[in-house]
């Protein structure tokens, strides 16, 4: 009977991974891909851009071969990018990426042989809300870490990392308890969860227990900590979620021990990096290639120059079209809205201080997002010591515009490169020629900003 029963798990997981590959592969590409240097039209007439095709690559036909023939599972991101490379769709990634795959290639095939004991099956998942679940656990307190470790994938800008684990997420079964959210907007919602359970002994419990009962796989894209608030409670509610068996995978630009580097009150974040460490694998994606740059903007616009609003102003009356902009008050988050200087047809007109001078942060952005498709920013500074907080704000404004594909128009006072010269990490700080009798104090740049968090976020930020 036992084996009756496992035959017939081990043919519904089969079948579940095929019927999501053919409704994967049935799907019509429209979204612009950025992360790997290609854009997929509503044609699906594939634009390729000139780029060194890498010889190591081709290792990986070999790897995707032995997976079609099933000697693997038969399956997963291995196959798919194969796939894709062959359909013209990706440009050949070079080893980096290659050995990146192949981690989580042999993470798929874990979870696949591992869903049951893992409690992958959202059918079978435990009907307890989050509350009733920190009730039991104070009555029957017990463990249940997963028998699979998650992956931790950092590297610098621009090297596939969110392409690579959106294709891992996406060959995934359906029906699995799988969730794929930015960094940003999962402790966004965190915050919103421990507002609904104030007066809860323990709410971080509680939330944990709500976000497990959704997900046990949790894929967290561009993780960086900069908030005191979200670095304090991250070990704790991390914890829990460990504890509720979540598998976590993470992309960063920061490996793990340089989470949070210089923050306030660190050492209260400190144990969270050990957590992190003992329950996933880190893996570096060395790659030394900045794909996004392989790109045309062919929907953005960056004018240089004071003088060039006049250009941005005629670049938004165009694709607002016949409408007529006005003011404009839309609905972030918990009730809070945010005023909108010009409003029409999807696209939004903001003064740089509007945005990133005002008490504002992601979730102000992510409303902003969810209202309109275009943002067009007049004004954006050189950023340096005086205006810190808003380089952090404008750091995160093109993050969230980023994720939510969304089109930047703006004009600034110069290049990307110029805008964040000030903006330099500790490191760089210390290779800076150092004082003498012919340089004194008064030759350093009194506006230099030193700050190891910003300086690793800039080279994102210039990068897409």
């Amino acid at each position: 009977m036992r084996r009756g029963v496992r035959s017939f798990r081990q043919f519904r997981y089969a079948f579940q991974r095929q019927e999501c590959n053919y409704s994967f592969s049935l799907v019509k590409c429209q979204k612009v891909l950025i992360d790997t240097g290609y854009r997929v039209t509503d044609n699906a007439d594939i634009d390729k851009f000139s780029c060194p095709r890498f010889i190591a690559s081709r290792t990986l036909t070999t790897d995707a071969a032995r997976v079609s023939n099933g000697d693997v599972n038969g399956g997963g991101p291995l196959v798919e990018y194969e796939r894709r490379i062959a359909a013209g769709e990706l440009v050949d990634g070079d080893s980096c990426q290659v050995g990146t795959l192949r981690e989580l290639q042999r993470l798929y095939d874990e979870l696949v042989e591992s869903a049951v004991a893992c409690k992958l099956d959202r059918y079978t998942a435990s009907d307890k809300s989050g509350r009733s679940r920190w009730l039991w656990s104070r009555l029957m307190p017990q463990s249940s870490y997963s028998p699979i470790k998650g992956l931790y994938l950092y590297g610098g800008v621009g090297t596939g990392k969110t392409m690579l684990m959106d294709l891992f997420f996406n060959q995934l079964p359906v029906n699995w308890r799988k969730k794929r959210i930015h960094f940003h907007d999962f402790m966004l919602n965190v915050h919103s969860r421990l507002q609904k359970h104030k007066g809860v002994a323990d709410p971080l419990e509680v939330v944990a227990g709500e976000i497990s009962d959704e997900a046990i796989l949790l894929c967290l894209d561009e993780f960086m900590v900069t908030d005191v608030a979200d670095a304090l409670i991250l070990n704790r509610l991390f914890g829990h979620l460990f504890n509720n068996g979540v598998i976590l995978v993470a992309t960063s630009n920061r490996a793990p021990d340089n989470l949070y580097e210089r923050g306030l009150q660190r050492d209260l974040f400190l144990p969270f990096i050990a957590t992190l460490k003992e329950r996933c694998v880190a893996h570096e994606i060395g790659s030394a290639v900045d794909y996004r740059k392989m790109t045309s903007a062919q929907h953005g616009f960056y004018f240089v120059g004071k003088e060039s609003s006049s250009l941005l102003k005629q670049k938004f009356q165009q694709l607002i079209g016949e409408e007529k902009a006005c003011p404009q008050e839309v609905e972030v988050v918990m009730g809070r809205t945010l005023q909108v200087p010009l409003g029409a047809n999807g696209c939004a007109y903001f003064p740089f201080e509007e945005l990133c001078d005002k008490p504002l942060g992601a979730a102000d952005y992510f409303g902003l997002s969810n209202n309109f498709h275009t943002l067009a920013l007049e004004g954006v500074p050189i950023f340096g010591l005086h205006n810190r907080t808003a380089a952090y704000r404008f750091v995160t404004l093109v993050d969230v515009i980023y994720e939510n594909r969304a089109i930047l128009l703006c004009t600034a006072e110069g290049s990307p490169l110029e805008l964040f010269d000030r903006i330099v990490t500790i490191a760089d700080a210390q290779q800076m020629a150092p004082r003498t009798s012919t340089r004194s104090r008064k030759n350093d740049d009194s506006d230099l900003c030193v700050d190891n968090e910003l300086g690793f976020a800039k080279e994102r930020t210039i990068s897409r």
